[in-house]
């Protein structure tokens, strides 16, 4: 038998193991040769304990549902509620995918996610002529507010939650989306859902408009506002 695996034989047979000999068995054990860090570059120590735990651990971390919502943004998460599943949807005119956002609904959906044409995402009218052969063609064409209002009738803003994949004209869409419910009795404060206005993201991914990091921050704390 291994010297490990004989280690091992032994203290699982009793417990509880100390943090001594739990690291003792870590040493007949290499690492691979590897770096363990976080996405953000932070090494990862092999074991963590009480030790490690934070002063006013309670207060910082706090309880689902309360600030700073580390744990979560409902009380009971999703044994209180399932997540929203969305279908990514969007395509041709605002009169098509209405339709088939009202397909999803009936079959089960329970949150929408909008696909946005590459001319709206690039603030240009469906009728422009650097639109020409994209209108529609990978998410649906937003022009105006009444587009949006077509995108969504028949369906209830205040009970249904809209996700929009928009980036760097965000806050025009955001606009046209409140203004959309209101026109249709709902409320701003009933509606919820995310949009996504990740600018620097986009100019990466699909070569949207870039803005300066600085006025792309201010555009969104003014859209949170």
């Amino acid at each position: 038998m291994r010297p490990v695996d004989y280690l091992m034989t032994e203290l699982r047979d009793r417990a509880p193991v100390s943090e001594e000999e739990w690291r003792t068995a870590y040493g007949l054990t290499p690492e691979r040769d590897a770096t363990f860090t976080t996405l953000s570059g932070e090494p990862i120590r092999p074991l963590y304990t009480e030790d490690d735990v934070p002063a006013q651990a309670e207060r910082r971390i706090g309880l689902p549902g309360q600030y700073p919502f580390t744990r979560g943004v409902y009380p009971s998460m999703y044994r209180g509620r399932l997540w929203t599943m969305r279908q990514f949807a969007g395509f041709g005119t605002a009169e098509e995918t209405n339709e088939r956002f009202r397909y999803l609904l009936d079959h089960g959906q329970t949150g929408l996610s909008t696909a946005i044409d590459m001319p709206s995402l690039m603030g240009h009218d469906s009728d422009s002529p650097r639109s020409l052969g994209e209108v529609g063609r990978e998410g649906v064409a937003v022009d105006t507010v009444d587009d949006m209002q077509t995108l969504f009738g028949g369906i209830d803003l205040g009970e249904v939650s809209v996700s929009m994949t928009i980036n760097a004209p965000a806050a025009i869409m955001l606009a046209y989306h409140v203004v959309a419910a209101e026109r249709a009795g709902v409320a701003a404060d009933r509606l919820a859902g995310t949009i996504q206005a990740d600018i620097l993201k986009e100019y990466i991914a699909q070569k949207e408009w870039c803005f300066p990091i600085d006025p792309a921050m201010r555009l969104l704390g003014d859209m949170l506002e």
